[in-house]
């Protein structure tokens, strides 16, 4: 599949390439993106360029992962959100933010039009989201985006070499009130 571009009302939503390198090099040298992500750290500028010049476009080539670069009008990196498939009709969301565009909504507004675009145009019927246990960003983003918190995961995150627990959610297409693509029986209390 070729890299899609995405508008919302405050956000230019595109795929990221060789052109983004400086960019995003320069935002994941924050200490909280390094600390809460599994990035590299230290995040060096060949990082930046496997993933602009290989990780994102064979995602988009193979279909197993699906970045795009969060912009602002005036062409500004705002963060990075991506939808990683895990299984047949399952996607898991990650994004950062950059440091001096938090708490703007910015990210919650990419994840719900992500979202939207994955359960329309790639027959997703759940979009999930992880943080480790403590990433209290993350988790706001997910509650504001409309996820339903589903618990704790043990063990669940190896960032870094070590395993940590981590906060698991999800997201439904009838929770922005699209129809799924195959029935769903919830359980009964």
């Amino acid at each position: 599949m070729e890299p899609v571009t995405l508008t919302t009302d405050r956000l230019l939503l595109r795929g990221v390439g060789p052109q983004d390198t400086d960019v995003v090099y320069s935002a994941a040298q924050d200490p909280e993106i390094q600390r809460w992500t599994t990035i590299p750290s230290p995040y060096l500028l060949e990082h930046a360029q496997s993933f602009t010049e290989q990780l994102v476009p064979e995602g988009w080539q193979n279909g197993s992962m699906f970045t795009f670069g969060v912009f602002l009008p005036e062409g500004e990196l705002a963060g990075m959100l991506a939808i990683t498939m895990r299984s047949l009709g399952v996607g898991e969301v990650g994004f950062w933010a950059t440091k001096q565009y938090r708490g703007n909504g910015y990210i919650t507004e990419a994840t719900v039009a992500v979202s939207r675009w994955a359960f329309t145009r790639l027959s997703i019927d759940r979009v999930e989201w992880r943080a480790e246990v403590g990433n209290k960003g993350s988790r706001a983003v997910a509650e504001h985006a409309g996820f339903t918190i589903e618990g704790t995961l043990r063990s669940a995150i190896n960032n870094k070499g070590v395993r940590r627990d981590c906060w698991v959610g999800s997201l439904l297409p009838s929770d922005l009130g699209l129809p799924s693509t195959a029935p769903y029986l919830p359980t009964q209390p």
